[in-house]
């Protein structure tokens, strides 16, 4: 245990020492800001942004969650998801429901239009993906995604 101790030490350095074409959290950042970007115009014309069409892509798969666990799903702080779904509401592509024991609790649901207009979004999102992983084989990807599985463990502050 000694050992492991002394590892986990002598990997500090600093950014400098390390670079940024080896600091995972900025590749992170760099591969999703330029996957964001290519969805950008796609969903534009579709006349959605980026956190409407991830609040429709979370909901398509986990429908009925709270606002709370919607927030964390879709990465999106709860006063930018509020207006999110405000707009989304307003376009009938979700609704929400009072919790039934608890009022204050707000669950989120996809409705058939938001689940078509989802459906038109998807292909481009698919192909953003995959274009991702053009130089990728099975082994690596399964191992990026156990990879990011633990650190997100690691770093989670939710249990979702």
């Amino acid at each position: 245990m000694e050992q492991k101790v002394a590892e986990k030490r002598q990997r500090i350095s600093t950014l400098g020492q390390i670079g940024l074409q080896q600091f995972a959290p900025y590749l992170m950042n760099r591969i999703m800001g330029r996957y964001n970007a290519t969805l950008r115009d796609d969903f534009r014309k579709q006349g959605l942004t980026i956190p409407q069409v991830r609040t429709l892509a979370v909901l398509s798969v986990t429908d009925g969650v709270t606002v709370n666990d919607l927030s964390v799903y879709t990465v999106i702080e709860q006063s930018t998801l509020s207006r999110t779904l405000d707009t989304l509401e307003g376009q009938g592509f979700v609704r929400r429901e009072q919790g039934v024991t608890d009022s204050r609790i707000r669950h989120v649901f996809l409705t058939d239009e938001g689940r078509a207009e989802f459906t038109r979004a998807w292909p481009a999102m698919h192909d953003a993906f995959e274009a991702m992983f053009d130089d990728v084989d099975d082994a690596e990807y399964a191992a990026l995604i156990a990879t990011l599985q633990k650190m997100l463990k690691n770093i989670r502050k939710h249990d979702i």
